[in-house]
């Protein structure tokens, strides 16, 4: 008799089959793996094998689709990645890029195609990211904020491998706005942590290096501050403009005010804002 409440209370910690915890079979998750795929997610091979890819590719999920960010493929999430629609970018009938700061998703969008049934379509891949936090920091003795910029940009440089900065060190950094860039970084937090640019998991930031070549359009934009950019894809001089300006230098303001000189405007060098 003594047993019986010891086993009344195993059988309460165990997780029944309704709570949607229970282990996945291999064939469970490659069937995930291949749905998130076939939406467009970043899963890397799909080998039944729950990865690092996977899990980043089950993140984007998440976030994309508004639900709790765990990281974890129980037969809650299975289902879910079941019955939901591929994700769609705002702007369309271009290759560009789409990072959507509610979300924190960035979207690679592909060239626009015809299906067999006469239906416009792009193939959209997508990874989650991790953008500014808007907190104050200090870099090279100026305060400056965690902001990334809303609006349309053109990719104008890239470095390769790793960048180290005084910020921090980047890995294939593709860069969009002074020292804003969309590059692989060892943290990607499922919240805004960065200093301004779009870090990306690793694992991705070569390939998507190789996507992004110089002269990509990327649009930045949360609920309020979308700006189409199919102007830009029409016209080489406007994205070339664009280029240009993103690659613009920061000026610091030397106005010594006290002596009633005319400001002083010196060009510093790019800051990679990690």
């Amino acid at each position: 008799m003594k047993l019986l409440p010891a086993i009344c209370l195993l059988l309460f910690l165990i997780p029944s089959s309704s709570s949607g915890q229970q282990a996945l079979t291999r064939s469970e998750i490659k069937e995930a793996e291949q749905r998130l795929a076939e939406l467009g997610y970043w899963t890397g091979a799909v080998d039944g094998r729950f990865d690092t890819a996977t899990r980043w590719a089950l993140i984007a999920f998440q976030k994309y689709e508004g639900r709790t960010i765990t990281g974890k493929l129980t037969i809650t999430e299975l289902e879910a990645i079941r019955t939901s629609a591929a994700p769609k970018p705002r702007d369309s009938g271009y290759a560009h890029v789409e990072v959507d700061l509610d979300r924190q998703v960035v979207l690679i969008v592909g060239e626009q195609t015809e299906s067999a049934d006469g239906s416009a379509h792009s193939k959209v891949r997508v990874l989650p990211v991790s953008t500014g936090n808007e907190k104050k920091f200090l870099s090279d003795g100026q305060e400056s904020i965690a902001y990334t910029p809303r609006g349309r940009f053109v990719v104008y440089d890239k470095s390769f491998g790793w960048e180290n900065g005084q910020l921090g060190s980047v890995y294939y950094a593709n860069y969009i706005s002074g020292g804003v860039a969309i590059h692989g970084y060892l943290s990607v937090p499922n919240e805004p942590a960065s200093h301004g640019c779009i870090r990306i998991p690793m694992f991705a930031a070569r390939e998507v290096s190789k996507l992004l070549k110089l002269g990509t359009i990327v649009l930045v934009y949360d609920t309020v501050s979308f700006v189409s950019a199919k102007e830009w894809a029409r016209d080489p001089k406007l994205k070339e403009a664009a280029m240009l300006n993103g690659a613009a230098p920061d000026y610091v303001d030397h106005t010594d005010a006290s002596k009633n000189k005319t400001p002083i405007k010196k060009a510093r060098p790019r800051i990679t804002r990690t």
